[in-house]
């Protein structure tokens, strides 16, 4: 278990304040990232990145490149120190950092994607109402069988969105659908149900309709093969090339992300270390529940950063 993977976050992660500190430590990152991107998308990104509202984060139009360039800061300082991963994978949205990483793609022109994939989501939303939740302590099947009820009862629709890890399932759908489900799954036994701060439902059927306009912008971006292997999280395999990479991304849209596989291929490949790229724990805390004895690393702040890069420097553990 010698190996290390970068993992990036995606929806849910953001924070008022995310990546300030980082920037505090490392000026430079003001003129290298946060700058170039205010002026890329024609909005102050940044400063609602480090000042909010909250409110205003939580906007799928801002989220999802406020995300993906707070973990692309965290990448810069973790590269230029010397850390480089054997591996990359992105939940959900952070899979478009990976693909960064990874070589795949130019920065600007993944900030510009999330951008365009934040509006097309947040058009759907404003047709049609929905919204996502974590289930916790239900398995995979049980929940697939609840949504297929739910979905029944309400005539709307209700889908498995994440098999995060063996017994934390994300579902996604149109609103009432998910309020039957809720409902369900506590009758079921469920240990703990969280409405997730979203602004939407995402990674279900609903998004089929903006996956033509989609298609048409991932068409219009230069995709290379990767230097770095990526495992997406949609098919938890190996992605082949530039074009495999496009379509990963296009199939996230509506797919399902499979993180417990994606983790599950990760260690199979001797990858023991795992290092959180971006805002937030939540993923160290899955990778530790779907491999036990894995090592976890964060790098939403310059002190657990720096913990990051001493590990990758001293190596892995002996014991």
């Amino acid at each position: 278990m010698d190996r290390t993977a970068f993992v990036f976050p995606g929806q849910g992660a953001q924070r008022v304040g995310m990546g300030l500190d980082l920037l505090k430590r490392w000026p430079t990152l003001a003129d290298t990232h946060y700058r170039p991107a205010d002026e890329l998308l024609g909005f102050g990104l940044s400063h609602l990145c480090f000042t909010g509202p909250a409110e205003t984060l939580r906007h799928m139009t801002v989220t999802q490149p406020a995300m993906v360039l707070t973990s692309l800061a965290a990448l810069r300082v973790l590269e230029e120190r010397g850390v480089v991963p054997d591996f990359v994978a992105g939940h959900s949205l952070g899979e478009f950092t990976a693909m960064v990483c990874a070589g795949v793609l130019d920065w600007a022109d993944a900030l510009r994607l999330v951008s365009i994939r934040g509006k097309l989501m947040a058009s759907v939303t404003e047709r049609i109402p929905g919204k996502m939740a974590a289930v916790v302590g239900l398995e995979l099947a049980v929940m697939e069988a609840l949504c297929a009820k739910a979905a029944a009862e309400s005539g709307q629709v209700v889908e498995v969105a994440n098999h995060n890890d063996f017994t934390q399932v994300v579902i996604s759908g149109q609103t009432e659908a998910v309020n039957v489900l809720l409902d369900l799954v506590n009758d079921a036994g469920a240990n703990r149900v969280v409405v997730l701060e979203i602004g939407g439902a995402a990674h279900c059927t609903l998004l089929g309709s903006v996956e033509e306009e989609f298609a048409a912008a991932l068409g219009e971006v230069e995709f290379r093969d990767p230097v770095v292997p990526v495992i997406s999280s949609v098919t938890a395999e190996p992605v082949a090339d530039g074009d495999a990479a496009r379509a990963c991304l296009l199939r996230q849209l509506t797919g399902r992300v499979n993180w417990t596989g994606t983790v599950q291929y990760l260690t199979a490949a001797r990858v023991g270390r795992f290092v959180e790229v971006g805002p937030g724990k939540a993923l160290g805390g899955l990778c530790r529940r779907i491999s036990p004895g894995v090592e976890t690393y964060r790098t939403g702040d310059a002190a657990h950063l720096d913990l990051a890069v001493e590990a990758f420097h001293r190596g892995p553990r002996t014991s």
